[in-house]
């Protein structure tokens, strides 16, 4: 359970409460996405995979979850093993290899999208577009502010999302 933490120092205080917050969200989407048998990490693939145009690989995956190709590309074993994506040689490069979703893929995927979904409506549902708006500026704030210390003079790769972008899941 998390502290409630009564600093009177507001940058110590938002530092925490993005710590809890961080670990707060984990732990919701382990709970949901446990139900259909996948963790939130499987979960990112499967999103990656849904939204991303065009032929999906390892490094697309890597780039969306912002994780090293090595993670990735151990997570995608799992995936393999486990039956929810197979990994196909491009026929126009050998040394390329793109990621395909199984039947059993195709539908665990439908079934995260609305059960994530529905945790997103049951923990941001009731807070006003106008402050979800504030918090999302503040929050790409955050998030430049700390690239920028981890990756000096790099910019943030924007991910091109245009199959179903901005498009909710049907109720």
């Amino acid at each position: 359970m998390p502290v409630k933490f009564g600093f009177d120092n507001p940058m110590l205080r938002t530092w925490l409460l993005i710590h809890q917050n961080y670990n707060l969200v984990l732990k919701a989407e382990e709970s949901v996405f446990k139900q259909i048998g996948i963790s939130p990490q499987y979960n990112g693939v499967l999103m990656a995979m849904r939204y991303t145009d065009g032929p999906v690989t390892a490094t697309i995956i890597a780039n969306w979850l912002d994780r090293n190709n090595n993670a990735v590309s151990m997570l995608l074993d799992r995936m393999q093993r486990d039956g929810l994506i197979r990994r196909v040689r491009s026929s126009r490069d050998r040394r390329e290899v793109r990621l395909v979703l199984t039947s059993k893929g195709k539908d665990i995927i439908e079934k995260a999208t609305a059960l994530g979904w529905q945790l997103i409506q049951d923990i941001l549902g009731e807070i006003p577009e106008e402050d979800l708006r504030v918090l999302i500026d503040q929050l790409e704030t955050v998030r430049g502010r700390t690239f920028e210390f981890l990756n000096p003079g790099r910019p943030i790769e924007e991910a091109k999302i245009t199959k179903g972008a901005g498009e909710m899941p049907a109720q």
